[in-house]
């Protein structure tokens, strides 16, 4: 059974010549948007879909931390589960939902592991409880209890109290899928939704615009 949007889908929709050559500006503009809307609680996050090594897939929520000029979005993430398997694999996908503003970005890419540097200065700009939490975490590992949890971020936050810095987790870092096709999705009334797709051939080649029928 289909389900009624919250909110009637906007009338404007999107338009190739508002879209523009270069979908960029749009994404930005759409997440600024939609970071300022108060229906939006997190604008920033995005589902991270990849394909594990035996062939199953595997889809999570991560944060994004900025968008390059090149069109590479960027992440930070223990490398557990939700490091490895993208690092080792080569191709991902991003999709950035905002439902109170009936839109929607879906990015499909080459992932990258960003530098040791990226990933220490993301790393000192977090709150101190979370970089705490980062070092006494063995993201995605097995744990007996809530309680063992807590006890080992007890341990950790006496081990560095008085320090001025908390370091880096070894099992620590950052990616960034670099967009080989984005998709602008805007609601439309009756379900005929506005999709323009931007696709290229590499990093730095000219986009080609194609609109999907809903």
């Amino acid at each position: 059974m289909e389900h009624a949007p919250p909110d009637p889908a906007p009338a404007d929709g999107l338009d190739e010549a508002r879209a523009g050559a270069d979908p960029l500006p749009t994404v930005r503009a759409w997440l600024a948007e939609a970071a300022a809307h108060p229906a939006v609680r997190e604008a920033f996050a995005m589902t991270l879909a990849t394909v594990r090594a035996d062939g199953s897939p595997s889809a999570r929520i991560v944060l994004l931390k900025g968008i390059d000029d090149d069109a590479s979005f960027r992440f930070f993430t223990g490398r557990g589960r939700k490091g490895l398997e993208p690092e080792a694999l080569g191709e991902a996908a991003l999709v950035l939902y905002w439902g109170g503003l009936e839109r929607q970005v879906r990015i499909v890419g080459a992932i990258e592991q960003l530098s040791a540097a990226d990933a220490a200065a993301y790393h000192a700009s977090r709150p101190r409880g979370s970089r705490i939490a980062a070092r006494s975490s063995r993201q995605s590992s097995p744990v007996a209890s809530r309680a063992e949890l807590e006890a080992r971020f007890r341990a950790v936050e006496a081990e560095l109290a008085g320090a001025d810095d908390v370091p880096v987790p070894e099992a620590w870092g950052g990616f960034r899928v670099v967009a080989r096709e984005l998709e602008l999705w805007h609601g439309r009334p009756n379900r005929l939704h506005d999709r323009l797709l931007y696709a290229r051939s590499a990093p730095g080649a000219p986009w080609t615009r194609t609109r999907l029928q809903p």
